[in-house]
């Protein structure tokens, strides 16, 4: 394999590999109503509301006009909610309601199941030595972007 022909790409192969399992999911998901990324937006949630605009797209590796694109269905959906930050008026705290916990509770058996299937085939030993890969393929990026 020639590692510098563009079909061997980094870029282009995981934003390849990224539409196809973004479909994957997605289909998989589609019963609960939501997309495979506003079901990741919501997870994250869980896991660190309430949280800042700039603080969830930092976690999330977005940009904030992304994601307030990404949020603004699920706000208009009744499913999270986006108010002014006590302290500094300027800031945006990001939190789900009940219908967003109760919509991704939903979706959480959903996404197993899409993740079962992938690790079942992909193999679990596989999928935890590329998880590393890639978040070290993504550090060594943002380091030179910097």
């Amino acid at each position: 394999m020639d590692v510098f022909h563009p079909s061997s790409c980094i870029n282009a192969n995981i934003r390849a590999t990224t539409r196809v399992i973004t479909q994957f999911y997605d289909a998989v998901l589609k019963p609960s109503g939501l997309l495979s990324t506003q079901f990741s937006l919501m997870a994250a949630l869980i896991e660190a509301e309430p949280i800042s605009v700039t603080e969830l797209a930092d976690l999330l590796g977005m940009d904030r006009t992304t994601l307030a694109r990404n949020l603004s269905p699920l706000e208009r959906d009744g499913w999270l909610v986006i108010a002014v930050g006590e302290v500094d008026k300027r800031q945006r705290i990001v939190t789900l309601t009940d219908a967003g916990r109760e919509r991704y509770q939903q979706a959480l058996n959903l996404w197993l199941t899409a993740q079962t299937h992938l690790i079942d085939h992909f193999g679990a030993t596989n999928w935890e030595a590329l998880l590393v890969k890639l978040q070290s393929l993504s550090a060594i990026a943002q380091e030179t972007s910097a």
